[in-house]
């Protein structure tokens, strides 16, 4: 009976140690990116970290961003850009890191100034649910980094982004402040366990003031510290993937959609409108992981018209 109880033992600890190891070494659980809480920008990836999800390489610098090390000032023969974004420039877990948007840009603009600068680097400075408001915050606390360009790419939801909040981190299972002692514990509380509603976010959400108002002033502003820097600066903007085709844009969404034309107009901001380059797509639905995220191939897109668009401002200044 002993040996019959120790070997059934010996297979549930063999079978947990398999299941533990597959976790990890195939789909990178036990070991998530981690965050931080910052006063003003509400929250940031932990600096210095590396990980692989879903075999995807991930790896964030020591200012947060979801590239490799850099120095804080380039070298005179350097081309230097700064992203700045949320998830869709960050890429996240569903894309490697050689290609999200900074990395197939800097690639491609490595090509095309080669006559010009020794090297290029793009910078991607974004996190999860960031909105213009965050990345204001993360410019004023960081700079620009002696960039000659800072290019911000938001979605049609970031005309709506709430106030920068720190709440989700350590309590939203998408915001970790530590690694989980275990991969099965991790997904357990990713895929098993309902989340504990958060103190005060419910609050945040329905924030009540005018929020595309306060988001276009955050671009202003952004504009503003890139202009003392003697900066370009390219404001870019991609569709939910149901504001493509018909019916389109839900009328609040092309009220907003006007409003940040009509201010990028006003304040001389050169302004980047993917809907209508998406709409021309034979097939727009394969440009995205999702209904938000775009796939490798909507990097691909988004990543050589922007580097269009920074030729002809680079060429301008």
């Amino acid at each position: 009976m002993k040996l019959v109880l120790l070997i059934s033992l010996m297979v549930v600890l063999g079978l947990f140690v398999v299941i533990e190891v597959g976790l990890r070494l195939v789909f990178g659980f036990g070991n998530p990116l981690t965050y931080i809480r910052d006063e003003q920008i509400g929250y940031l990836l932990a600096p210095n970290q590396r990980t692989r999800r879903f075999a995807h390489r991930i790896e964030i610098n020591q200012y947060s961003m979801r590239s490799e090390p850099i120095s804080k000032t380039p070298l005179p023969s350097t081309l230097r850009v700064l992203l700045l974004g949320d998830s869709i420039a960050n890429g996240g877990w569903w894309t490697d890191q050689n290609n999200t948007i900074s990395s197939l840009m800097q690639r491609s603009l490595t090509s095309a100034v080669a006559s010009l600068f020794q090297q290029v680097e793009v910078m991607n400075a974004s996190a999860n649910s960031w909105g213009p408001r965050n990345e204001l915050a993360y410019l004023q606390k960081f700079s620009n980094f002696n960039a000659q360009a800072v290019v911000l790419l938001i979605n049609t939801d970031d005309l709506f982004a709430t106030v920068p909040t720190s709440l989700p981190v350590g309590r939203n299972h998408n915001y970790p402040e530590k690694k989980p002692p275990l991969a099965l514990i991790e997904v357990f509380q990713r895929y098993v366990f309902k989340p504990t509603p958060i103190a005060g976010i419910e609050a945040v959400q329905n924030e009540e003031s005018d929020r595309v108002g306060l988001n276009l002033e955050a671009i202003g502003k952004i504009q503003a510290l890139v202009r003392q820097e003697n900066s370009q600066f390219l404001v870019v903007m991609t569709p939910l993937l149901r504001e493509i085709g018909e019916p389109g844009s839900r009328d609040y969404e092309v009220i907003a959609r006007q409003r940040l034309t009509k201010f990028c107009q006003t304040q001389q901001i050169t302004y980047v409108d993917f809907l209508p380059i998406f709409n021309s797509n034979q097939n727009p639905k394969a440009l995205y992981q999702d209904h938000i995220h775009l796939n490798f191939q909507g990097n691909q897109l988004v990543s050589e018209v922007i580097k269009q668009a920074l030729l002809e401002l680079l060429r301008q200044k």
